[in-house]
């Protein structure tokens, strides 16, 4: 089986800095999920407003992908959407917000869908698309869905740290969703409180909740433990392969869940999915950047 795929999100331009002095920049954002699973060989359509500075880049990138449509890329003026990340040698990164880019209307993506097998819906900025707009998309929609709640939760001023809120609509948000991708900090602002430790009895219980909105699997990234896996019927956390190097570890979540979707719209069952995405997620921390994300996958897909 294969099926077109629809991917909403954000390009970002980032700029990635260390404690060391390093610095990266590069594209970013909803870019390496289409990267994986161009890479992939799937037929991708993307949806995206993207600042009119970042065109050049975004072109001279994606125009070696021909399993990208482009048509859903909507051209809006100024720097496009820039974002600071920082990785102290201990502790999270730090995210700082400089330029988002309006919300994305839903009209391209609802006169599409009757070509579309799969829809997925990236939050990279918070800024990318309007609660009551993806309601008309998830309203419209016969086909699976697939969330990454990713910087929903995160605070949304510009031009200082980004911090982890409770996550009040998070509700809203999952109803009607099929698969559904956090982390553990995302999950825990889902459940209330950012900063507190939840045991293994609420996150379940999470799962049950999303389960009775719709949900047929929910996966949370666990970072270097790997992923948890819950569906109606098991719960089953995946251990992550030994990782040989780290180069950067920007845009791991992406690449799983680009990995994992490609196998579910093989048709394969979400734990068989998660292996992949996290195997493939696994070996990203040894590239960086876009460009390489994209060979690595299509890499796998030849070794097929």
């Amino acid at each position: 089986m294969n099926i077109d795929l629809g991917l909403v999100g954000t390009i970002t331009s980032d700029e990635i800095t260390f404690d060391s002095g390093q610095t990266i920049r590069g594209l970013g954002g909803v870019l390496y999920q289409a990267a994986v699973l161009c890479g992939l060989g799937k037929q991708v359509h993307l949806y995206t407003n993207l600042g009119e500075e970042l065109i050049q880049d975004v072109k001279k990138t994606v125009e070696k992908w021909p399993a990208l449509r482009r048509e859903g890329i909507c051209q809006v003026p100024g720097a496009g959407n820039q974002v600071h990340l920082h990785y102290p040698e201990k502790g999270e990164r730090v995210e700082t917000l400089r330029a988002v880019v309006p919300h994305l209307s839903p009209r391209q993506v609802i006169e599409d869908m009757h070509k579309l097998g799969m829809l997925i819906l990236i939050i990279n900025s918070g800024f990318d698309i309007k609660l009551s707009d993806w309601r008309k998309i998830v309203a419209s929609a016969k086909i699976p869905l697939w969330l990454d709640i990713h910087s929903l939760p995160l605070s949304k001023e510009l031009n200082v740290p980004r911090e982890y809120l409770p996550l009040t609509e998070g509700k809203e948000w999952i109803e009607g969703v099929s698969f559904i991708q956090v982390n553990e900090k995302e999950l825990f602002s889902m459940l209330g409180d950012p900063d507190k430790r939840y045991s293994e009895g609420d996150v379940l219980a999470f799962g049950k909740e999303a389960f009775n909105l719709g949900a047929k699997a929910v996966f949370v990234t666990l970072g270097k433990d790997g992923v948890l896996v819950m569906t109606p019927e098991e719960f089953k956390r995946i251990r992550s392969p030994e990782v040989k190097s780290i180069v950067d570890t920007t845009g791991c979540g992406d690449v799983f869940c680009g990995g994992a979707v490609a196998k579910l719209a093989e048709g394969q069952d979400p734990f068989t999915a998660a292996s992949c995405g996290l195997e493939l997620a696994t070996e990203a921390v040894s590239v960086k950047g876009i460009e390489e994300t994209y060979l690595l996958a299509r890499r796998h897909r030849e070794k097929a």
